[in-house]
């Protein structure tokens, strides 16, 4: 009898560490700080702005074609470092290696922050955002009378971010809006899996010049999220969703997890043996 209770009382304990193991992690709805009808204020978003290291489509279009052609200039091949500019500068040269919108040649950033522009040359571009760099070239075009009709239409050709970690599909996104946040990053990347760490999502962000600083977000919190620096983005930011704490206990040094059925077959022979072990010690 004492056997057959011991044998029990295993199995009860192995039981237990099933419906442990397998109990869904605690907190994994977001905004849990708000109402049905709550209103959270979050900061005014801010448009991206260019970097150096940005890759730049810019398009001029007027009724006349040839005198479009002259600040759209086709894509072709240069090796950078080639030749100088007159003017004795150190910016990089045009660099026509990418293709912009409507075959047209794209512009890299410089280091300096500055593109050369045709017949406009040299502009210092860091800092603008998109709407602000087509203003300012269209009032060039029209400010030295090149232009009596100009559109502009600027975009970004290769900026993004990324986002790893407990995502269900992680990797590089192109940011190809003006304003993106965190949540709308995290939909795109399929929303973090059961196992993502849902109060302390990582986004690391590095300034021109090699700063780099890190915001923790709250997802469960919706107003200590809308209040970080980091629920727009920038462009290169990374996002890092940190597994919960489940996920860490349940990895083993054999690559099995407490969600996996060979660990709880390991477990279930691992106890009958101990089980079966002691009855044969108290039978005796």
């Amino acid at each position: 009898m004492k056997a057959i209770r011991i044998y029990f009382l295993g199995i009860i304990i192995m039981s237990a560490l099933l419906l442990t193991g397998c109990s869904a992690p605690k907190k994994i709805t977001y905004f849990q700080d708000t109402d049905t009808n709550a209103v959270i204020q979050a900061p005014t978003p801010s448009q991206i702005k260019i970097e150096p290291g940005d890759k730049l489509s810019i398009i001029v279009k007027t009724k006349d074609a040839a005198v479009s052609a002259l600040f759209n200039l086709p894509v072709y091949s240069s090796r950078i470092g080639q030749g100088a500019p007159s003017n004795g500068t150190t910016t990089e040269q045009r660099n026509y290696t990418g293709s912009g919108n409507d075959g047209v040649a794209s512009y890299t950033v410089a280091p300096d922050g500055k593109i050369d522009f045709p017949v406009l040359g040299y502009l210092d571009v860091a800092g603008m955002t998109r709407s602000e760099l087509a203003a300012f070239i269209k009032g060039e075009l029209l400010g030295r009378n090149l232009v009596k009709d100009p559109t502009v239409i600027v975009e970004f050709l290769s900026s993004g971010f990324s986002v790893m970690g407990e995502v269900a599909r992680p990797g590089r996104y192109d940011l190809n809006r003006d304003q993106i946040n965190v949540l709308e990053a995290i939909a795109l990347a399929g929303d973090l899996t059961i196992n993502g760490q849902r109060e302390n999502v990582k986004v690391v962000r590095q300034f021109p010049g090699g700063k780099i600083e890190t915001y923790d977000l709250d997802l469960t919190n919706a107003k200590q999220m809308a209040s970080s620096p980091g629920f727009y983005l920038h462009q290169n930011d990374v996002i890092y969703v940190e597994p919960n704490s489940q996920r860490k206990r349940s990895s083993t040094v054999n690559g099995n997890n407490a969600l996996s059925v060979g660990f709880w077959v390991s477990v279930a022979s691992l106890l009958t043996s101990v089980v079966t072990t002691v009855a044969v010690f108290i039978n005796k």
